[in-house]
């Protein structure tokens, strides 16, 4: 069998799997790769950005087993003049719920944009609201549970809006537009992911 590694750029509303499921758009919309390549990991349908598409199973257990604690870069447009406190609670570690259940997140890297990073026009845009400004956060994770950053966002008072990943340790979607993937080989892909 042979192996294949790619990096799409997933848009936005659109579901982390090949089949269809009811009138939503799939990754199959978008991507044509060999029948056996898979996502590995997810993006909620909400979400936009890096995902990884590969038949390599050893890739897929390693990426995906927490004690890797992988850095998985986000760049995170909120609702409301986000604080200074709110960057800090973010950093520490929040209060979710995951299945049901207090889920406290481990520390991240939590930071407020300087500049509005270049990001693709998404469609349809987020709603504007001319009062109320739309800052963005770049949070750095090291695990991944299920809409963990929106969830956290919510924690502090300041709800995601817009969620890109941008980046897995050194694999970024840098010049890369919603819709566009790229093919890479073994040896790129695993020096990017593992040191």
């Amino acid at each position: 069998m042979s192996l294949h590694y790619f990096i799409v750029y997933k848009p936005y509303e659109v579901l982390t799997r090949f089949g269809k499921e009811g009138n939503k758009a799939v990754l199959s919309d978008y991507f044509t790769v060999p029948k056996d390549v898979y996502p590995v990991g997810r993006l909620d349908y909400e979400s936009e950005g890096l995902l990884i598409l590969s038949n390599d199973k050893s890739l897929n257990h390693r990426l995906l087993n927490p004690a890797q604690r992988h850095e998985r870069e986000y760049w995170v447009q909120v609702d409301g003049a986000v604080t200074n406190e709110a960057v800090r609670l973010l950093q520490e570690g929040v209060t979710i719920n995951v299945d049901g259940k207090p889920y406290r997140t481990r520390g991240c890297d939590a930071a407020i944009f300087t500049e509005e990073p270049f990001v693709p026009e998404r469609n349809p845009p987020i709603r504007f609201r001319k009062h109320i400004p739309a800052p963005w956060l770049r949070l750095i994770l090291r695990e991944g549970k299920n809409r963990q950053v929106r969830k956290m966002t919510a924690a502090v008072g300041f709800p995601t809006l817009r969620l890109i990943r941008y980046r897995i340790e050194r694999l970024t979607i840098d010049g890369m537009q919603p819709g566009d993937l790229v093919e890479l080989k073994q040896p790129e892909i695993y020096k990017a992911l593992f040191k």
